[in-house]
């Protein structure tokens, strides 16, 4: 279901937008994650970006999830099992917090596509406690695998 208290937690969709269209579609938004080199970046560009003010839950060091197939499962800690659904595309909640940070969090690649830099989205497998510097393994999918669209 997700972090208990956290605007996403519940089995269906809890973003405001898809909950008004779609009430009782499954929750692919539980769990938010970014990578510790996203806010590293974001502060050497001068926004005071802290831990939490992009909406997520964890962050990870030392792996890039953005590059990660739908589907790939994160065991973090003992217990916790994370199954990714996709891309969290940024919202102009962000633009809210910092002015300009929508558009350096989610920036145009290669052609007119854009690059989501704005971490990836799970839902919970398994429960468990997740603590500082726990240990993060990758399970992958079976193949073929699929990159990451967005939820």
């Amino acid at each position: 279901m997700g972090i208990e208290g956290d605007a996403h937690y519940g089995t269906t969709t809890q973003h405001r937008y898809d909950k008004r269209k779609a009430p009782d579609r499954p929750n692919l938004r539980q769990v938010h994650l970014v990578e510790s080199a996203l806010l590293d970046d974001l502060g050497s560009r001068g926004f005071d970006v802290r831990f939490g003010d992009l909406g997520e839950n964890i962050v990870t060091a030392g792996m890039s999830l953005t590059a990660l197939p739908e589907g790939a499962i994160l065991r973090i800690g003992a217990e916790a099992r994370l199954q990714l659904t996709g891309l969290r595309e940024p919202c102009v909640l962000l633009d809210r917090l910092r002015p300009g940070l929508r558009p350096a969090v989610g920036q145009k690649g290669q052609g007119a596509k854009p690059f989501l830099r704005g971490g990836v989205m799970s839902r919970v497998l398994a429960t468990g406690f997740i603590r500082p510097h726990d240990e993060v393994t990758i399970e992958m999918p079976s193949p073929p695998h699929r990159p990451l669209g967005n939820v």
